[in-house]
């Protein structure tokens, strides 16, 4: 038994032909839909990146418990597990954030692993002068990651054949794992790249297939925000991303071309999947994380091959998650899941569509917390603006790229154990988020009928369904009690009336699908809300009227975050922190105190 799989980074299930896509040059993953089940509704859990990578290891949700972070002690890793099972398990991959803090201990539960650089500003290639940076479009990463953009363009000096594309290179590496043990029994390879991730960094040959004429900067690498560029700037940032998930393409047609070779179909299991999507101007937003997790998001695409059933070019409707795909390869292999283990194999999906769940849980530490049947979609919300109480619950104490803090740190209390901590107590530290979904409001959708999710809905009897089924599913989990009194729920007992937040959290439910603002939209008092922060808060008069209207600008931490950023900026990428009137007051006052 052999299984191969296939991960990909940022993979919009909306821009893949076998999901209804027109125009995008992908026949491998049309080749890769004949030759699998397709499934429809798949949902990732714990976002983003390094917790949805959790899950794959663990098989559970963490999102309600820790932010971004590496495998706990306690966790249980399924690579791992298979190894100590006697299957060789090997990781081949440029996804840099393997080798940070917050994500150090994922690779070596592999038996063996490769990882290639140059992804995303991945600090790679030493370079003192400056990179020459083309003209680029007026861009929020460039303030806020300054040291990520200048090292990615370095990076990319050393990635201009494709064939030294760290893409190029986790396949070659992945595929001579297949090449060399494609005889042999008893193995699992990861072929996974960040692609395609943003930055949308691609070739010639992959561009050609969506020229739109655009003659613009550069733009590639779109904020976390609003979208605040014209039409034909969003068009190209799209195409973008369209040719690098066509370059994507290209590297899976080397591993169906690889199987095809072996004649592996016989015997190994192949899953394609990804951790998550991407907004390209949906919903009038780029990214994900700021906004709440739309279908564009966290509905991802999933595909999957068999040789126990051989079923192919088929599809199904029955609701699986992330948190699925680990227990589904220790199924495979004859292993069992630990107690601990909230996924399920999709085996009983592949044979006849019978479910394997009634629910899918899923968002991002101190946002919505979501919950899905397949058909309504549910986003709680926080119930005050606060957000809080919120707590991070670890024995790992790094984030992405560091540590907690020291004041994080010197704030922490013990905590009693979880249910799936195996009887060790976790530091308790107090968290926090540069976002807040209170801003959004709590949201609800039919996807049947409005599967774009234009216009959210409010049915006190539908809510009170949905946040019953998300409270119990919370329950079930174990999440801690703060969580509960985060979102307004009760952690046991019937729900009523009085629990539900959709009619008193409108107000910003409307007011958070408004498009965003432009310098024009205040007249010649606009100027001012174009200069960066840092440069109003040098001049005393300036000073104090931004603290005056907005005064979480006296935490210096904070300051440090947005002072590159204008005031636009920041209400673009913030949604809710300065409304529309403030800007315009903010503008009036601003002017008057020159």
């Amino acid at each position: 038994m052999k299984a191969i799989v296939v991960m990909f980074d940022t993979l919009n299930r909306r821009m893949l032909p076998p999901y209804g896509a027109e125009g995008i040059v992908a026949p491998n993953f049309e080749r890769l839909a004949q030759r699998s089940v397709i499934f429809d509704n798949c949902y990732g859990g714990s976002m983003p990146c390094m917790p949805a990578r959790r899950e794959l290891h663990t098989g559970r949700y963490n999102f309600l418990h820790r932010s971004w972070g590496p495998l706990e002690p306690f966790d249980d890793s399924i690579p791992e597990m298979l190894g100590e099972a006697g299957v060789h398990t090997h990781l081949s991959t440029d996804h840099a954030h393997y080798w940070e803090d917050g994500g150090a201990t994922y690779h070596t539960r592999f038996t063996t692993f490769e990882l290639f650089r140059g992804q995303e500003g991945d600090p790679w290639k030493g370079q003192v002068r400056d990179p020459e940076i083309p003209d680029s479009v007026p861009s929020l990463n460039r303030a806020l990651k300054a040291d990520l953009w200048r090292q990615d363009w370095i990076n990319r000096t050393h990635m201009q054949e494709k064939s030294q594309h760290s893409q190029t290179l986790t396949f070659d590496a992945g595929i001579e794992f297949i090449d060399t043990n494609a005889a042999e029994d008893g193995w699992f390879v990861q072929i996974e790249t960040f692609d395609p991730h943003e930055p949308f960094f691609s070739y010639p040959e992959h561009k050609r297939h969506y020229d739109t004429g655009y003659q613009g900067p550069r733009f590639d690498w779109p904020d976390y925000s609003r979208v605040v560029e014209d039409d034909d700037v969003v068009e190209h940032g799209r195409a973008e991303y369209k040719a690098l998930l066509t370059m994507c393409d290209e590297s899976l047609g080397r591993v169906l071309d690889a199987m095809d070779e072996h004649d592996l179909w016989k015997d190994t299991m192949l899953i394609v999947c990804t951790d998550h999507g991407l907004l390209l101007g949906e919903h009038g937003w780029w990214g994900k994380m700021v906004q709440p997790w739309y279908d564009e998001t966290i509905h991802t695409p999933l595909f999957v091959w068999d040789p126990r059933t051989r079923l192919r070019d088929e599809r199904r409707g029955a609701l699986v998650q992330t948190i699925d795909l680990g227990p589904t390869l220790l199924d495979f292999f004859g292993v069992a899941p630990t107690a601990d283990m909230q996924g399920r194999s999709v085996a009983p999906v592949l044979e006849s569509d019978t479910p394997v769940r009634d629910y899918a849980l899923f968002g991002t530490f101190g946002g919505h917390a979501c919950i899905t049947d397949g058909r309504y979609v549910y986003m709680r919300s926080s119930a005050t603006p606060q957000n809080q109480p919120l707590y991070e619950y670890t024995l790992m104490p790094t984030r992405m790229r560091g540590f907690f803090s020291t004041q994080d740190l010197a704030n922490v209390t013990l905590a009693e154990p979880f249910s799936f901590t195996k009887g060790l107590h976790t530091l308790q530290t107090p968290g926090s988020t540069y976002f807040n979904p209170y801003s959004f409001g709590t949201l609800l959708y039919d996807l049947e009928h409005d599967p774009h999710q234009r216009d959210p809905l409010i049915d006190d009897e539908l809510e009170l369904r949905m946040a019953t089924a998300l409270r119990d599913l919370l329950r079930a989990t174990d999440v801690p009690l703060s969580q509960f009194e985060r979102l307004g729920l009760p952690s046991e007992g019937a729900l009523t009336s009085e629990h539900l937040l959709i009619r008193d959290q409108w107000t910003q439910v409307e007011q958070s699908r408004q498009p965003a603002v432009k310098p024009g939209d205040f007249g010649e008092l606009g100027e001012v809300l174009a200069v960066p922060v840092s440069e109003l808060m040098a001049e005393d008069a300036h000073k104090s009227v931004l603290l005056a209207h907005l005064p979480m600008l006296s935490d210096p931490q904070y300051q440090s975050f947005v002072g590159a950023l204008t005031l636009l900026q920041i209400a673009a990428i913030a949604n809710g922190m300065i409304s529309r009137p403030q800007l315009s007051a903010l503008a009036e006052a601003l002017t008057q105190s020159k």
